[in-house]
């Protein structure tokens, strides 16, 4: 199993959900989340004085999907959320040691 974190851009979360669901991916967890990075944000005016906001709002997903899944499930997030300009995201992929369901006791693939 695999634990799949997605930082990307909030536009992309609507279409990126109908096609989660058309595929048949459960069990997401999703942030509304604020970061920088190569984008750099933005410069506002508070008050007459020039503000640097260094942080613009994305999107946080986090999923777990079994091993012989990662492929296609990472194809299908870079199609949806690519835009080719800066600030499109980034993907981080961590290996899972164990998934338990509570409610059943049910481990492995089965508890996803």
């Amino acid at each position: 199993m695999k634990k799949i974190e997605v930082i990307f851009r909030p536009e992309k979360l609507e279409p990126l959900k109908d096609k989660l669901l058309e595929a048949g991916i459960q069990g997401v967890t999703i942030y509304q989340v604020h970061g920088c990075g190569n984008q750099h944000g933005w410069i506002a005016y508070h008050r007459g004085n020039e503000v640097m906001m260094n942080t613009l709002p994305k999107v946080y997903l986090m999923t777990v999907v079994p091993d012989d899944q990662v492929k296609s499930f990472l194809q299908l997030i870079k199609e949806i959320t690519y835009t080719g300009t800066v600030g499109d995201g980034k993907i981080f992929i961590s290996p899972v040691e164990a998934c338990i369901r509570i409610r059943t006791d049910e481990t492995g693939d089965q508890a996803l």
